[in-house]
């Protein structure tokens, strides 16, 4: 049995590790929380309770990655508001655990925030140029991992997730003024997002780099608003008195090299 170990086993990583199991791996799945020690072990999952920082890992990181052959890190960086990080750094304080470890291939959960607005349709060939923090200390860390010969890596930028308990509407419905109406929408569902990555396992499909977004673009406008009249919510208000600004993420690579069908085409 083929041991998997999860480095944040949170909104994503937590119904990835249920995924795993019922498809016949063992996993190790940690968390920063004391109290979901048991919500993992209840589900199967080997817990345990790491923290990374700038300067150190906190946590029996050594036992963690065990003897594992496959490492997903889903650890999103922490930029906003006063408890600003560098993501980079608390990625960079685990690899010396994993040189050590019989880890050989690891996925790291990155986003298509690494390649800024200032492209209009984005493919994996395109050259990435992050405008945000976020999208900058993401990009760093992909290089970084990948860059590494003693495990291969494969990166998978996500586009905004959504789920049956997570969806952006929630946030905007009755809001006035938003910007780019015109813009096209990137999402994808948590069961694709998990698809995929049982499916890069499946193939093999190591040393490389997918755009993870759903092949359905509507404009923000009118799939918000739409959304909104769906949930009897309360209609968002959109400003086009601006151009909109906005990119196009496509996932044929997915398609293709994965031979993955989106199971959530209409989100």
């Amino acid at each position: 049995m083929t041991k998997i170990s999860i480095l944040g086993c949170g909104w994503l990583g937590l119904p990835l590790a249920k995924a795993l199991l019922r498809n016949g791996f063992s996993v190790n799945g940690s968390t920063t929380s004391v109290e979901k020690l048991s919500v993992l072990e209840n589900s199967g999952i080997n817990p345990f309770l790491i923290a990374l920082s700038e300067h150190k890992t906190d946590g029996n990181i050594t036992d963690f990655l065990g003897d594992s052959k496959i490492l997903i890190v889903d650890v999103p960086p922490k930029l906003r508001g006063s408890e600003k990080e560098n993501f980079v750094s608390k990625i960079r304080n685990v690899i010396p655990f994993i040189e050590k470890s019989s880890i050989n291939k690891l996925i790291f959960i990155s986003s298509t925030s690494v390649y800024g607005d200032t492209h209009t349709v984005v493919s994996e060939e395109t050259a990435p140029q992050p405008d945000t923090e976020s999208g900058k200390q993401l990009l760093e860390t992909e290089q970084l991992l990948q860059s590494n010969k003693n495990f291969k890596t494969t990166v998978i930028r996500f586009g905004g997730l959504i789920g049956e308990d997570r969806h952006p509407i929630k946030f905007l419905a009755g809001r006035e003024n938003l910007d780019n109406p015109e813009a096209p929408i990137n999402l994808i569902h948590q069961e694709d997002c998990i698809g995929i990555i049982l499916k890069i396992i499946e193939t093999n499909s190591w040393d490389e780099a997918f755009n993870a977004v759903t092949p359905s673009h509507p404009s923000r406008e009118m799939y918000y608003t739409q959304k909104a009249i769906s949930l009897n919510l309360a209609l968002p208000k959109f400003n086009h008195s601006a151009p909109s600004i906005g990119k196009t993420i496509l996932s044929d690579k997915v398609e293709t090299i994965l031979n993955y069908t989106f199971t959530k085409p209409n989100l």
